[in-house]
This record gives structure tokens, C-alpha cells and sequence, in this order.
């Protein structure tokens, strides 16, 4: 290790920088071994640059954790957990010796990967590779657009950097790749991605799978790169990061250069990657680094290393903050309410008017209520996959450098990046993101979609082109299974309205909903207005009655509400009187109270209509009129009936269901 004179205590360089590293180093091994379970290699490896990151470089106060213009860090690998909960442990936040000592055990403030909202200092959730480059991209994102919002020539209030630490699995997700070409077009200059470009993966060295060159694949995505070749010279650590602080208009890769699980027997093995080393490798390991001390126990000057008297920038923020609210009270109170108290989608917006009797599609009446809201919301912003024109997003201006004055964010083809970065923008404060595409391609992002309800953010994922009624494109664009499996994530809210006063309620709904994202199904094909849900409010969500009837209960949702309408009308030429339901969304349906629930619905035998698959359907309904293959190529006429969605052929349906002939 490099000798080097310390401003520490007096002391030369191997004295005071091992017991820093080794402190971190030996928490996350012997809380990875106390457990029995985790990744020790990674944290062994990377403690020194973590340890210089946390004590000089990152802007961060430990007693005010959430403070907004702090600079963010995320573990994007968080396998390796234990180096992030060690480091803060270290530097002084609100999570004790004792917390470390429950890692990966239940309940536990250190789960086995980190979890956004449960342990202090843990900006977004980690666990599947790649997603935390794309958050970071995010976090760097509305960081940029906030500064341009609420800054002035004389103070600005938001200036904080991103930093995200990935490795090479985090490189060979696809989802990084497609978050980092849009971070270099965009030149998000604050922000760093530190890789740890140690060589080894779960199954072996990384050569097994990966030798190209990530230098030159991120020089081509605009990025600068810079490289640390000894993580362990912290002359070197220090010069590089300070380099990747000085912002001269494109993001920072940094590639260093270690060795997984050093010191210990399996130096640079990939067996020090995902498991714990054992007794006897972890005595040899203290003993290779001079670590004498029991597990979790960490001397003083181990914590004053870590604890240095160093200026986080806090008080000057909020000196700051004084001069913004005296210079602009109006901009000021703004960002009070949007990222100080984080009190986002208040008020009331004038609903756009859609006239009973016209046939309008969900995805333009969206468009219509959307920039609507955002007239009155100007923490909306989003954007698409590219289909922007489809999905009738549009609001106000691209978002671009240098000033990221606009609110519309072109994604480009690039799905599962789009709604990791919404997180990202939704993770730090301050604004309400959507990001939008086509139903079917819901698939491409469901990754992320998934942890956004994990985290519990307010983002909001709008899907068009909801059934097989877009015709002509076919099986590959025409969504069957895909509704079941988004009602089947905890904490998502799924919306398919059945007209533009249901999608008008709907985007009202998402825009005051908090505690988790909002997921809206909407229709290609124009649908008509119904008389039946003039004034509908959120509340009516969760299943309101559009017809009465006491024979036979219609439940549906989206285009197929106003074919069971239809099918309503000839039934009662039938003889046969039934009741409809549209339930824009199961989950809120199954919110209310079961008594609620049943009386809406009714005691008669009760049929669903959906043009998607089945699943998810008979906990509400004795029966249902469904998809049960793909669609096919063909007019949207033709393709409904041939499916079987017609007034004619649901009506044939329902009376097989009831004489018991359905199949």
C-alpha cells in the first residue's frame, strides 16, 4: 500500500487509512458471516474509495439525512450492501452496531440488499443489476431540471451531485446501457458512475462472458472516463474524484481497477463474491490485514477517521434558502411545498369537457386532462419510448441541455431505462413523473415498474394501445396477459377507464395518489362518452353502476364497458334484465369494504368482460367472457369479432354461460 502523509491526527498514510478501510472492510465480513448469507468481496474491495468518497467528497450531513440539496449516492450492485450500511454506520447515521448485527435477518434496518424508506442514508431501492445506474441517471436528471426551475443568478438552492457505484454485472444489464446513452446525450455533468471493474462475477472470472471495452463504449455514449488503477492509493482515489467533480458539460464514468475479497484466502475469487467466506478464511483474513479486533468491534480512531470535522454544506443551504425566499417569495414557496415538505399534486384543476353522446378515445382524452393538470401541476413532467404522438403525452417543451427548461422527456426506444429513470426523478423530490408507451411493451419495463411499487413512489406509467382492437399490427402489439400480471404487483393501482370522463377521474386519482405508482390502460380505438359516468369522481373508482338490473350482473372495464351496455339492452329483449358494472380498477374494488363490495355487485350470478386474459377475474365473478390465445393481424372489426367482442357474440356468450354450455 502506497505510503502517503495524512491530515489525520498527525498520522502517515497506512496507519490511519487501514483502520479507516479495514473498519468498513471487516463490518461487512463479519456481518456477512454472523448471517450466514451475503457478499463480502465487493465491500472488502471497495472500503477505501468509500471511505475518501463519504469523508471527502460526498455532500452529506448524517443528522439530516433527507436534506434536499445533499448529493446522492446509490449502491447500484446491492449485493454488496453491507459496504453501504457500514459506511454509514461509520460516518455517524442513525443505524447502530446492533442494526448491523440483524443484517439479512427479519425485521432488519440492513436487509439483504437496500431498501429505500427502511434505513437511513439509502436513497432508492437496489437489487436486480442495473437498476440503480438508471435511478442514478434519474436522480442526476431532476437535479438539473430543479436547478433550472428554482435557481436564480444570485442563489441557487439546488446544486448536488449524483454518485452511483455499479460493477461489471451492472454493465452488462441492458438497462444500464440504455440509461447511460441517454445520460451522455443529455450531459448530466453531475453525474458519476464509479465502476468496479474487479473482474469477477458470480460464476467465475468476467471473462467468461464480457471482454469488450466499457472505456470505449461509454466514450461513445458522451461520457468523459477516467480511471483509478490502485484503489488502495488514496493520492490517486483523491485526484481522480476530484477530476469527476469538475463539471465541464458530459457525464463521469470512472473505471478502478481491484481485487474481490482482497486479503483474505480468495483473493480475487469469484467465491468471495456471493457467500460467506467461513471461520477459518475470516481468522486468516484478520490476520493478513492486522485486524486484532472481535467481530463488530471498531476502535476509536477508526471513527474519528470517519467522523471528521468537515463543513456538509447544510447550514449554507439553508442560508441559501433565507436569501431565495427574501429575492422570490413566489418561486421560493414552491419549492417549499414541491421538494422541502414534498407536498406534491395539491389543489384542484379544471377537468377538461367531453360531450355525452361523441366517441373520443381514453389515450386523447388522457392527453386532453394531463396537460390539463399540468397547467395547474408544474411538478409534472414525462415523456415516452418514442411514442410520444401515440400515447398523446406531449406538454411543453423538450427537456434538453444546457437549460432543461422543457417538461417532455424524449426517452427514446428505450423502455425499461424510461421507467427506471422516472423512479430516479421520482426518488428525489419534487416532481411527479410519467413515463408512457404501449401496453404490450410493458413488458420491457416491468423490472422497474415492480420496484417503483416496492419503493412506494407517486410515479405514474401510462399504456395505450390497450387490446386487440388495435388491429392490423397483430399478436406481437396486442396485449392479452398483460393486464393479470400488472393487477398481481402489491401497492400498483391498475386504471383501464371506460371512457374520457373514467380516464378524467383517473389521472386526477394518480396525480393526488402518494404512496405508490399508478399504473393507466388506455384505448387506441375512439369510445363513446357515456351519459352513465358524467361527474364521476376517484371515488366512484372501485366499481360504480352504469345500468340495473336484478337477473344478472355485467362487470367490465375499458372498451368493453360500453359493450356491456350493449349486450345489456339486447338481453332485455330477452327477457333478461341485468345489472353493469364498470370497475376501472380490481384493486381499488378490493379496497372497499366487503360489504360494499357485495352490494354492488349484487346476489345474481355475475359475468365479467374483458378482452385480456382470465386470471385475476373469478375472485370477484362467477364467470368471464375473456381472451384465452393471442390476437390476430386484421381490421379492429374484424379482429373483436372474431375474438368473440361484439354486442352479437357476447350476448351468444352470456346465455351459453347461464344454460352452462360456455367452455
Amino acid at each position: 500500500m502506497t505510503e502517503l502523509k495524512s491530515d489525520f491526527g498527525g498520522l502517515k498514510g497506512p496507519d490511519i487509512y487501514d483502520v479507516a478501510s479495514n473498519a468498513l472492510r471487516f463490518l461487512a465480513l463479519d456481518a456477512v458471516e454472523q448471517a450466514n448469507s451475503g457478499h463480502p468481496g465487493t465491500p472488502m474491495a471497495m472500503a477505501p474509495v468509500i471511505y475518501r468518497l463519504f469523508t471527502r467528497f460526498l455532500r452529506h450531513d448524517p443528522k439530516q439525512p433527507d436534506w434536499p440539496d445533499r448529493d446522492r449516492f446509490v449502491l447500484s450492485g446491492g449485493h454488496a450492501s453491507m459496504l453501504l450500511y457500514g459506511a454509514l454506520h461509520l460516518n455517524g447515521y442513525d443505524l447502530t452496531l446492533e442494526d448491523l448485527q440483524r443484517f439479512r435477518r427479519y425485521p432488519s434496518r440492513c436487509p439483504g440488499h437496500p431498501e429505500r424508506g427502511m434505513t437511513p442514508g439509502v436513497e432508492v431501492t437496489t437489487g436486480p443489476l442495473g437498476q440503480g445506474v438508471a435511478n442514478a441517471v434519474g436522480l442526476a436528471l431532476a437535479e438539473r431540471l430543479a436547478a433550472n426551475e428554482f435557481n436564480t443568478d444570485e442563489v441557487a438552492i439546488v446544486d448536488h451531485r449524483t454518485w452511483v457505484l455499479c460493477g461489471d454485472g451492472d454493465m452488462m444489464e441492458g438497462v444500464a446501457s440504455e440509461a447511460s446513452s441517454l445520460a451522455g446525450h443529455l450531459r448530466l455533468e453531475k453525474l458519476t458512475i464509479l465502476y468496479d471493474s474487479n473482474q469477477v462475477t458470480l460464476d467465475g472470472p468476467s471473462s467468461l462472458s464480457l471482454d469488450e471495452e466499457v472505456a470505449t463504449r461509454y466514450l461513445a455514449y458522451g461520457f468523459r472516463v477516467l480511471r483509478i488503477t490502485d484503489v488502495d492509493d488514496f493520492a490517486q482515489v483523491d485526484a481522480v474524484l476530484t477530476t469527476a467533480t469538475q463539471t465541464r458539460g458530459q457525464p463521469t464514468l470512472v473505471i478502478m481497477n481491484s481485487h474481490i475479497g482482497i486479503g483474505s484466502p480468495f483473493h480475487d475469487d469469484h467465491r468471495a463474491h456471493g457467500a460467506a467466506l467461513g471461520a477459518e478464511a475470516v481468522l486468516a483474513t484478520r490476520e493478513q490485514l492486522n485486524w486484532p479486533h472481535p467481530p463488530f468491534v471498531v476502535p476509536e480512531e477508526a471513527y474519528a477517521a470517519w467522523r471528521l470535522d468537515r463543513d456538509s454544506g447544510y447550514t449554507t443551504w439553508e442560508a441559501d434558502c433565507e436569501r431565495a425566499r427574501v429575492a422570490g417569495p413566489d418561486r421560493y414557496r414552491e419549492f417549499r411545498r414541491r421538494v422541502i415538505e414534498a407536498r406534491l399534486g395539491e389543489g384542484s384543476f379544471d377537468l377538461p369537457h367531453f360531450d355525452t353522446g361523441s366517441s373520443i378515445s381514453t389515450r386523447v382524452a388522457l392527453g386532453a386532462t394531463l396537460r390539463a393538470a399540468a397547467e395547474r401541476l408544474p411538478e409534472i413532467v414525462g415523456g415516452a419510448a418514442d411514442v410520444e404522438s401515440s400515447t398523446e403525452t406531449k406538454l411543453a417543451g423538450q427537456v434538453s441541455w444546457p437549460t432543461y427548461a422543457g417538461r417532455d422527456i424524449y426517452f427514446g426506444v428505450r423502455e425499461h431505462a424510461m421507467a427506471a429513470i422516472t423512479n430516479g426523478i421520482a426518488a428525489h423530490g419534487g416532481f411527479l413523473p410519467f413515463a408512457s408507451t404501449f401496453f404490450v411493451f410493458s413488458d420491457y419495463l416491468k423490472p422497474a415498474l415492480r420496484l417503483s411499487a416496492i419503493m412506494e413512489l407517486p410515479s405514474l406509467f401510462i399504456f395505450t394501445h390497450d387490446s386487440i382492437a388495435l388491429g392490423e399490427d397483430g399478436t406481437t402489439h396486442q396485449p392479452v396477459e398483460q393486464l393479470a400480471a400488472l393487477r398481481a404487483v402489491p401497492n400498483l393501482v391498475v386504471l383501464r377507464p371506460a371512457d374520457a370522463n373514467e380516464t378524467a377521474a383517473s389521472v386526477a386519482f394518480a396525480m393526488r395518489r402518494s404512496q405508490g405508482p399508478t399504473v393507466l390502460v388506455l384505448s387506441r380505438q375512439a369510445l363513446p362518452v357515456l351519459a352513465e359516468t358524467v361527474g364521476i369522481d376517484s371515488q366512484s373508482l372501485g366499481g360504480h353502476r352504469l345500468h340495473e338490473g336484478g337477473d344478472l350482473t355485467l362487470v367490465a372495464t375499458g372498451s368493453e364497458v360500453s359493450l356491456a351496455l350493449e349486450a345489456a339492452r339486447r338481453l332485455e329483449g330477452k327477457g333478461i334484465h341485468a345489472r353493469v358494472i364498470s370497475v376501472p380498477s380490481l384493486e381499488l374494488l378490493r379496497a372497499r369494504p366487503r360489504s360494499e363490495r357485495e352490494e354492488l355487485l349484487g346476489a345474481a350470478p355475475r359475468i365479467a368482460i374483458e378482452a385480456a386474459s382470465a386470471f385475476g377475474w373469478y375472485e370477484f365473478v362467477d364467470a368471464v367472457v375473456a381472451m384465452h390465445t393471442f390476437g390476430g393481424s386484421g381490421r379492429k372489426d374484424e379482429v373483436l369479432e372474431a375474438f368473440g367482442f361484439t354486442p352479437e357474440r357476447v350476448v351468444e356468450s352470456i346465455e351459453a354461460i347461464l344454460k352452462g354450455d360456455d367452455k
